[in-house]
């Protein structure tokens, strides 16, 4: 009878706990809003129930609204057709106190999401597809997720064909990026139980600077109740099997399946590209005054140690550890050189390979900043020049001869975002700017054919002249900081050429304006963490399937970003989808140099830094809670 009761108690404990734990990992899961609204509508908009879908896929799409009320109803406040916001209580007296006077821009950034909210949702002098956008956003960052993805949808259907321009005067269609968005919240949050169906923008022509030739074939799509387990994703192996194309040496290749996807084989097994901009730069140095000094022949890599407790000494506990140790035991398994001249240390390059096994994406700059075109900065590199190509050739030539044989190349990398046109001619002529990379992608391969090519594009700019005039460039690498919502253009990548993607660039800054290091911290991971989930998803056998990695950017603060070397400025450098709204370029590490004293030695490690090491190198715990969190969505309603 003892042994019975017994029994029944460990499994009456083992049903509470699994309960509990059920309980939890919902909670935990669900977004907890920051405020209420007086008019949140419905859970889920039935748009054909107030309207019509006129063209859906073609360039004359139209929503044509039959039930406006009912419409306005469903949807809620802060979205297309409602006005209730007029009506709301806090609006009215935050108008009257004169809260909502100034600038929109300086709200989008605050910390006051309900006051951001209303001054959004209230404007009546914005292009109203990008209102729309910014009033969703701000409901996410509110925690308001479901009206959040109704915003977002809102956009997708009302507003698709809206253009506005980014700080650098690049176009940006908000619906395309509504999306990504979409995609990101329900994945992140599958107890909301919707998820997007159908939706797709194409924009042909949308490539250029210039939106009036742009042709949009729109598909709306659908929201729709989901069970939460049908957002999980899995690889799926099928798609994985028979190998159609292959480039590269046995032990280091990068191959095709028939399926369409796309993965790098190292030493037999995939090989998901997981790198990091590495420059351990000393405080005082800098580019721009030729102070800058090639790391592979510091010692920072072999003599960094981390300043556990911040307190900007080394205390007696603190021992040398190594850069490359800290980047091997946070999952990194590559680096990048952006310029085989500036970084040339074969010796220190093969010690690095065969200790800690990383890999290398070998690049040369070919002309961006003017380096190794022979002229200068304000001259700037021409494409068209034969002169300045021969010099660039004869460059590449020259680290292509160097390293072929080396056993740690994984690529050779082009340029670095040159045709955004920092000192060169390849923003305002940028054909003859791709010629000329397909010109030096045919020479890299007649003397060693055994390592893929890809250029450094600037975000997708120019993708459609890249994809007609590249044809023997292997990898589209594109920086670009897109926000932690993710990246959103596979699908486009993979219809304008068939070519593997790898993001050569993106972050976030650890520095939040009027915030503490923690929530500064905090934020930068959750832009990584959102990022890296994306590349993830459309890696081989998931997505589209050609997402072949990324480089963070960066390993460490670098102080010269902001032309003042010896000070780690917060200045303001320029706005764009993080936390706060703005970035500062001389935040971006995943470790910072402290107080700089011990530069360039002292590791402080970030939040975003053990993000990786979960996501990239995950241990044992990390696997089982993912088990359980995988269990407890599929069995959820």
């Amino acid at each position: 009878m003892k042994k019975l009761i017994i029994l029944i108690i460990i499994i009456a404990v083992v049903l509470g706990g699994a309960a509990w734990g059920f309980h939890k990992t919902i909670s935990d899961s669900m977004p907890v809003p920051q405020f209420r609204l007086y008019d949140p509508g419905q859970r889920i908009v039935h748009y054909e129930k107030y309207g019509e879908f006129i063209n859906d896929g073609e360039p004359a799409y139209k929503y044509k609204i039959t039930d406006r009320p009912g419409l306005a109803a469903a949807v809620g406040e802060g979205i297309y057709p409602n006005t209730q916001v007029y009506k709301d209580p806090v609006y009215k007296e935050y108008n009257k106190e004169g809260r909502l006077q100034g600038d929109r821009w300086g709200f989008i950034g605050i910390d006051d999401t309900k006051l951001a909210f209303y001054k959004w949702a209230s404007l009546t002098d914005e292009n109203p597809g990008v209102r729309e956008f910014y009033a969703a956003l701000l409901l996410e960052n509110a925690d308001m997720t479901g009206q959040s993805i109704k915003g977002f949808h809102s956009v997708i259907v009302n507003y698709p064909k809206t253009i506005s321009f980014t700080y650098w005067n690049t176009p940006w269609c908000p619906a395309q990026t509504c999306i990504t968005n979409i995609a990101y919240l329900t994945r992140r949050y599958p107890f909301l139980g919707v998820k997007l169906s159908g939706a797709d923008i194409k924009i042909e022509n949308g490539y250029d600077l210039d939106p009036s030739n742009d042709i949009f074939y729109i598909k709306p799509g659908r929201v729709v109740a989901c069970k939460p387990r049908e957002l999980l994703e899995f690889q799926n192996g099928a798609r994985l099997k028979n190998i159609t194309k292959s480039i590269g040496k046995p032990d280091a290749r990068l191959v095709q399946y028939d399926s369409g996807d796309w993965q790098f084989i190292v030493k037999g097994k995939p090989f998901m590209v997981k790198a990091v901009a590495y420059a351990p730069t000393k405080l005082g140095q800098s580019p721009d005054e030729g102070t800058l000094t090639d790391w592979t022949r510091s010692d920072a890599m072999y003599k960094a140690w981390v300043d556990k407790n911040r307190n900007n000494r080394r205390d007696p506990d603190e021992k040398e550890v190594g850069d490359f140790q800290l980047l091997k035991d946070m999952g990194a398994n590559t680096l990048r050189i952006y310029d085989h001249e500036q970084n040339s240390n074969k010796e220190m390059f093969r010690k690095m390979h065969e200790k800690h096994g990383f890999m290398l994406i070998m690049g040369d700059l070919l002309g961006t900043y003017a380096v190794g075109s022979g002229v200068s900065w304000y001259r700037g590199t021409n494409y068209d020049d034969p002169i300045q190509r021969e010099m660039l050739k004869a460059r590449v030539r020259k680290m292509v001869e160097a390293y072929k044989d080396e056993p740690y190349v994984l690529m050779w990398m082009l340029g670095n975002e040159t045709n955004y046109g920092v000192a060169n001619s390849a923003k305002r002529f940028p054909r003859p700017f791709y010629k000329f990379v397909n010109e030096i992608a045919k020479m890299i391969k007649e003397i060693d054919p055994h390592h893929p090519v890809a250029v450094c594009n600037g975000d997708l700019l120019y993708l459609d002249i890249f994809s007609a005039l590249c044809p023997d460039v292997d990898i589209l690498g594109t920086n670009s900081y897109r926000g932690w919502h993710g990246f959103g253009f596979w699908k486009d990548v993979k219809r304008a050429c068939n070519k593997p993607v790898i993001i050569t660039e993106y972050g976030a800054p650890a520095y939040w304006d009027a915030h503490t290091e923690s929530e500064a911290e905090r934020a930068q991971a959750e832009y990584h963490i959102g990022a890296w989930s994306d590349i993830k998803y459309n890696s081989a056998g998931y997505g589209s399937g050609n997402a072949l990695g990324g480089v963070v950017f960066e390993w460490i603060d670098e102080w010269w970003k902001a032309y003042e070397p010896s000070l780690h400025d917060t200045h303001k450098q320029w706005p764009g989808p993080v936390k706060g709204g703005w970035f500062y370029e001389e935040w971006l590490g995943l470790t910072s140099q402290g107080d700089g004293k011990s530069s360039p030695y002292l590791r402080q490690l970030r939040k975003g830094y053990f993000a990786y090491k979960t996501m990239w190198n995950p241990n044992i715990c990390d696997k089982l809670w993912d088990l359980w969190y995988t269990i407890v969505v599929y069995l959820a309603w």
